[in-house]
């Protein structure tokens, strides 16, 4: 593993070279160092520096970084803001500024079933209650990394992994100490 400066985070670009004129979630940049130990230790994939993977992996962290803890989409740097749209599971899509309203466990979690089946209701919890409820289920935070990439640009196809250790409540459930994992497939067209 590569030793990184203090505060400084090796898989989120952009998070270290910030103007002062960026607007936090919560006053300042946010700090990794939980959840890349966590990456680090449950990883199964190890890129090639400035390979393809490498390269999405940390593109789709650095995205996610923005989404989490940016209170404007015009500082977002890892997205075409006029051109950005986020559909999951064939749902119709976010522009920038929705998916940045609701925050970005509401925007993935959003889905289509009816009502009765939906245990996670995204169109019913805020962007704050959302954020809150998963870092408190999830102290360590939820790892993410690429596991193959399938096409390279324009239109990159790859599947993911992302897990997290159940350590804490979530909605009337208690801990468990268990590993919660899935996989998924994703495109991006850069």
């Amino acid at each position: 593993m590569a030793t990184v400066p203090a505060g400084r985070d090796k898989y989120r670009s952009f998070l270290d070279d910030e103007s002062d004129n960026v607007q936090w979630r919560h006053g300042g940049p946010p700090t990794y160092d939980v959840v890349n130990q966590l990456f680090e230790q449950g990883r199964t994939k190890g890129w090639e520096k400035g390979s393809l993977e490498e390269i999405v992996q940390n593109a789709i962290k650095t995205w996610e970084m923005e989404l989490s803890h940016n209170v404007r989409l015009q500082d977002f740097k890892s997205i075409n803001h006029e051109k950005f749209n986020l559909i999951v599971n064939g749902r119709e899509g976010l522009k920038g500024e929705e998916a940045l309203k609701m925050g970005s466990y509401n925007a993935l979690l959003k889905n289509s079933l009816p009502k009765e089946f939906q245990y996670y209701k995204a169109d019913e919890e805020s962007f704050e209650w959302s954020h809150e409820a998963f870092r408190s289920a999830f102290p360590r935070g939820f790892a993410w990394e690429v596991i193959h990439v399938y096409s390279g640009p324009p239109l990159i196809s790859f599947k993911f992994r992302h897990w997290g250790i159940f350590e804490g409540p979530f909605k009337g459930h208690a801990p468990t100490g268990e590993k919660v994992e899935f996989y998924g497939i994703a495109t991006v067209k850069v």
